[in-house]
């Protein structure tokens, strides 16, 4: 069971991603609404994993991706896209990232891309 922290300004997305995640019986350990509080909660908490919204308020998921890799060897995070955001998903992959989904969520492509990154 991976220990995950979920980032997204919105509270629904969080909310859904939360769900999949328990169902798929991982352990949602903590959850973020801008990318200053994942990089504290990272520091915190040490998931295992981080699905991370690259739009937010504050601090962006890229600035998050960044200093998170920056802090930590064996960061996994996975990015969340909406549509049309494919050119931040190749950035976000070549500073680290491990993999993304796209928004809506689908519940199986979740799940398999979580079981790939922690693998």
């Amino acid at each position: 069971m991976a220990k995950i922290l979920v980032v997204d300004d919105a509270k629904f997305m969080r909310m859904t991603l939360k769900n999949i995640l328990t169902n798929g019986e991982h352990d949602v350990i903590g959850e973020a609404s801008n990318g200053k509080e994942a990089v504290e909660l990272y520091k915190e908490l040490a998931p295992d994993l981080v699905t991370m919204d690259i739009t937010m308020p504050e601090m962006n998921g890229m600035d998050a991706l960044n200093e998170i890799v920056a802090s930590s060897d064996d960061a996994r995070v996975i990015m969340c896209s909406a549509m049309g955001q494919q050119k931040m998903v190749v950035e976000a992959i070549e500073q680290g990232a491990k993999d993304f989904i796209v928004k809506p969520f689908d519940e199986a492509r979740v799940l398999e891309a979580v079981a790939r990154v922690l693998r």
